[in-house]
């Protein structure tokens, strides 16, 4: 079949992709932005059609010559106006999909019941019922809590349970749920490109096993090992307030934390199983919890996760791309830019660029970051907990932290751009350059003020960062000089995988004039100017206006 996948930069889309390409079936991927999915392995494999929900000619184009189109696209935060952004792009994508003659839509759903439901179970709901009353037959799969590596679900137990071995509980965590491990959902996806009978109304999917959150906590402690866990329900804490103190305790923020912990307020068990008329159950059963925590945890020891709940962009988060410049023509840049040489390889260096953040931090002032990342979640920032989705490789579309990977050159540069609550746009880049034949280490901390905030902003911090940047190139260039990257704290370096970018290249030799601060000053009207040196101390700075 010719499928279709919207949201393949998500944790869903991601995995859906290669498991319809193993299957046999041709791929089409609709993303707002090509470029998220330059560095997947599977990238070759696939068409890819740029398109947003919400633009009906786009929209239509993707959807030509269509069988099964998957419909994985879902506001996890965002403002007050989500659900009406979700019902806009569920109904032109219906429309869409109905002119272009689609087959079929697949829309994975929430599992809920009929009344009393948050607003975020709300529209996912009103999505489904969208699709039912379109002119295309429509199948939505209704699941609770999916048990994977790196899903937010799975990622709040996992926190939860492993730093607090005496938990003050809500309500919420004594409602029935039935989990269902992401294998079983992703089987239940594919399979319904092949299923040959016009069906069109939703359908209720979980696992073998019911039950409460607390019940969950106890099992993960079990499969990892852990002593067993004290549980004290108290009936004070709220759906709102249990966010932000998840917010706090897991990398999960608060923005994502709170339609999590709103649908499990609601006793979301299935009500029926007819799905198996369609997609008859594997004959050794469906896959019970405790095998679908031991399958994630096995996953995360070995380096595997293949998508994570960060791999989606993240509601209000800076989309801009960085202004190159020779382009860049209006507004303010602000520009810490440092170098420093480096007495190893252009590839011990690279190592050591490719591998920041994460477990392995930012190689200056870890109390520092912290703090940051800590103030970003308290305004409900996505702080420095989401980590890394693989500790030695990076590709376009990760999270790094509080950043998300921009532009990845093997070997040469690493572009990250923030994610953190901030008045502006902000950018950080990493590079490998060769000046005379010697290895230097070059970094650029960039920021794009919005309103009098960002200004103030900026100024306000001027005097850190000589303590946060200009420490890094010295101890950047120490971890390089020391000859290799230490073996990651958990699991073995994943192998690159098939169609994945080739070894970091050396670095290129680069004019003299360039292998400083790159000169953004030469383009006629260009508001920005770059003053600094490459310095073999790390403190050549530049500010601009």
């Amino acid at each position: 079949m010719k499928c279709l996948v919207t949201g393949a930069t998500g944790y869903i889309g991601g995995r859906l992709v290669p498991e319809l390409l193993d299957a046999g079936h041709d791929v089409r991927c609709m993303v707002r932005s090509a470029g998220r999915l330059r560095d997947q392995p599977w990238a070759g494999l696939v068409e890819i059609a740029q398109a947003d929900a919400t633009d009906a000619d786009g929209t239509r184009r993707a959807l030509d010559g269509v069988d099964v189109a998957y419909y994985l696209i879902h506001t996890m935060g965002g403002g007050k106006d989500f659900a009406a952004s979700d019902r806009r792009a569920a109904a032109t994508f219906a429309a869409a999909a109905e002119d272009a003659g689609v087959r079929r839509v697949v829309y994975l759903g929430g599992l809920a019941p009929d009344e009393g439901l948050s607003p975020h179970m709300r529209s996912r709901a009103e999505v489904g019922e969208i699709f039912l009353g379109s002119g295309v037959p429509a199948v939505v799969l209704r699941a609770a809590v999916i048990i994977g590596s790196g899903s937010a679900s799975f990622e709040m137990l996992r926190y939860l349970t492993e730093r607090l071995p005496i938990m003050t509980t809500p309500r919420w965590v004594r409602t029935r749920t039935q989990p269902i491990a992401i294998r079983d959902v992703l089987r239940y996806l594919v399979a319904w490109a092949d299923v040959e009978e016009r069906v069109n109304r939703s359908f209720d999917i979980g696992g073998p096993d019911v039950l409460t959150y607390a019940d969950m906590m106890r099992a993960y402690s079990a499969v990892a090992g852990l002593p067993r866990r004290v549980i004290i329900p108290v009936p004070l804490l709220s759906p709102g307030l249990s966010s932000y103190w998840v917010g706090l305790v897991t990398p999960v923020p608060a923005g994502i934390a709170r339609p999590l912990v709103e649908s499990l307020r609601n006793e979301t068990v299935c009500r029926e199983h007819d799905v198996t008329r369609y997609v008859p159950d594997p004959p050794e059963g469906l896959i019970g919890f405790g095998d679908s925590v031991a399958l994630a945890l096995r996953r995360i020891k070995e380096a595997k996760v293949v998508t994570r709940w960060s791999s989606a962009s993240t509601p209000g988060a800076p989309s801009d791309p960085l202004p190159t410049d020779p382009d860049w023509a209006g507004g303010s840049l602000y520009v810490d830019s440092r170098a420093r040489r480096v007495e190893a390889s252009p590839r011990a260096l690279w190592e050591v660029i490719e591998s920041i953040g994460g477990e392995r931090g930012w190689y200056s002032l870890p109390v520092a970051w912290q703090a940051r990342g800590l103030l970003d979640r308290l305004v409900g920032g996505v702080g420095l907990r989401r980590g890394r989705r693989d500790q030695r490789h990076l590709r376009v579309g990760d999270s790094v932290d509080f950043w998300r990977v921009e532009e990845v050159e093997p070997g040469r540069l690493l572009r990250l751009r923030a994610e953190m609550r901030l008045p502006g746009l902000a950018w950080l880049e990493l590079s490998v350059v060769r000046r005379r034949g010697a290895t230097v280490y070059r970094q650029r901390a960039i920021f794009h003020p919005r309103g009098l905030a960002g200004h103030l902003y900026w100024w306000s911090l001027s005097p850190f960062h000589s303590l946060i940047f200009g420490r890094m190139p010295r101890n950047v260039a120490a971890e390089a000089e020391r000859g290799a990257v230490p073996a990651p704290p958990r699991g073995t370096p994943r192998a690159p995988a098939r169609g994945a970018a080739a070894p970091a290249a050396p670095a290129t030799d680069v004019p003299d004039a360039l292998s400083g601060d790159g000169h953004a000053g030469q383009n006629p009207g260009n508001t920005v100017s770059t003053h600094g040196r490459c310095s073999d101390d790390g403190q050549g700075t530049a500010r601009h206006r």
